[in-house]
């Protein structure tokens, strides 16, 4: 925000322009015993005062550069070179809000040009956009983007109960004004089931990868059977390139997910970053922004912004969308991030979460009264069933050893009470995670009988 002073003769000169007398007419529609209610406020500070107070609260939170950390569950603790937050906070880049009209600078449009063309190099996808706010309602737009698709004529969709759930709840939330058939999501619906519900009706099915619970799935039969009965396929992810022991999803139609991996901190929830990806076929139907590249009338390289179909600023009251504004700044920082590690450190960085998480889940997998769910592959994150309840296991990780425990399915999944889910990423020392390990077996071992009288 900026303030702007303004003399005595300003005012006037405005109020003359609006033509009103005083800043009082400004407000004749409302009532005058409203206007200025008393407010119960403390009485001002200086900003030394509010500093010093803001730093105090500040110090009641539990970040993951002072705690080791096993929290994942759609934020997550990831190294983001020095060169990400040097770029975007230049006054190029850092303004105070990003540009609606397409008469924006050739620099932003040629940097929200190069975060498009790195998340469909990312995706192995033919266009992107710029972009949503988190994966929520990137998982909510492809939803309104298969309902464009099939032109209402199909109204049922199936989500994966592996979909992060809040991401399945934001979907829900944002189509309740349509007549939707959305199932799958509610229950214990395995992969085999999710094809059984597959029908003429289905508009689109959508699943995870890693779903929610980190497990990596095989999701040919279940693109196979949604092609073939005309339903669309999308896929919900965050998206590291996943190193060579676990193959990516085939036939993808579009993706869609959350890029706070990408060079972002988890910042106590946000703000985060929706990327979206599609097919060119289907590029009319996107949500939010497209820029393109072209050419000046001297010849020079030049960008436009190319599409924004769906909008409430060019649609008015026919926009299919509300999304009127991307995360420009997150998208830069993801932009550099990417430029900065390359495929090579992408994968760098893959290969070393997998490495960690695994000897993680192996170590755990030792301790008495605790098993791991190795069922299927995993990346990053797995399942832990523990011998105590999660909450409690938490407080005792974090208040007698400093460590930021799992993620307790309990609160989503009433069937998966006493499971943990935990994350382990590159940030995570060895000596962390045998830490971690020795703490998990600690507080779970049975009590002496000097602590048992006590």
């Amino acid at each position: 925000m900026a303030y702007y002073p303004h003399t005595d003769q300003d005012r006037a000169q405005m109020l003359s322009a609006i033509g009103v007398d005083s800043l009082d007419a400004l407000f004749t529609a409302i009532p005058e015993d409203y206007r200025f209610p008393a407010l119960n406020l403390p009485p001002g500070a200086s900003e030394l005062e509010v500093l010093r107070e803001l730093h105090a609260a500040s110090s009641f939170n539990a970040g993951a550069d002072q705690y080791a950390t096993f929290l994942g569950a759609g934020a997550y603790h990831h190294f983001i070179p020095s060169v990400v937050n040097y770029i975007i906070q230049r006054g190029e880049f850092l303004t105070s809000y990003t540009p609606y009209q397409p008469e924006v600078s050739q620099g932003t449009l040629q940097a929200v040009y190069e975060f498009q063309s790195m998340i469909c190099a990312l995706l192995g996808m033919e266009a992107a956009n710029a972009s949503h706010y988190d994966g929520g309602t990137s998982l909510a737009e492809a939803v309104t983007m298969a309902f464009e698709v099939a032109r209402g004529k199909r109204r049922k969709v199936i989500l994966s109960p592996g979909i992060h759930p809040q991401y399945r709840e934001v979907a829900r939330t944002y189509h309740q004004h349509r007549d939707l058939k959305i199932v799958g999501d509610r229950g214990n619906a395995t992969l085999p089931d999710l094809v059984d519900m597959i029908d003429e009706q289905t508009m689109l099915i959508a699943v995870q990868y890693p779903d929610f619970f980190g497990r990596i799935e095989d999701y040919s039969a279940l693109i196979k059977t949604a092609h073939e009965h005309g339903a669309l396929v999308c896929f919900v992810t965050d998206r590291w390139p996943a190193p060579d022991q676990t193959p990516r999803p085939p036939g993808r139609r579009y993706c869609g997910g959350e890029g706070q991996s990408l060079g972002i901190p988890m910042s106590f929830g946000g703000p985060y970053l929706g990327f979206f990806a599609t097919r060119l076929a289907h590029v009319r139907k996107i949500a939010g922004r497209i820029v393109g590249e072209t050419q000046d009338t001297d010849g020079r390289r030049a960008f436009v912004m190319t599409l924004r179909p769906r909008e409430q600023d060019i649609r008015r009251d026919k926009a299919t969308s509300n999304i009127c504004t991307n995360q420009g700044l997150m998208a830069l920082a993801a932009s550099i991030y990417l430029a900065a590690l390359g495929k090579h450190g992408l994968r760098r960085v893959a290969e070393l979460i997998w490495h960690k998480s695994h000897y993680a889940a192996a170590e755990i997998a030792k301790l008495p009264g605790f098993s791991v769910d190795q069922e299927k592959p995993f990346f990053r994150e797995f399942v832990v069933s523990c011998p105590r309840p999660v909450k409690e296991m938490n407080v005792r990780l974090f208040k007698e050893f400093g460590v930021i425990g799992g993620y307790d399915l309990g609160r989503d999944f009433p069937a998966r009470a006493n499971e943990m889910l935990v994350c382990v990423t590159e940030m995570n020392t060895r000596a962390e995670i045998d830490a971690f390990v020795n703490a998990l077996q600690t507080i779970t071992a049975p009590a002496s009988g000097s602590e048992a009288a006590r």
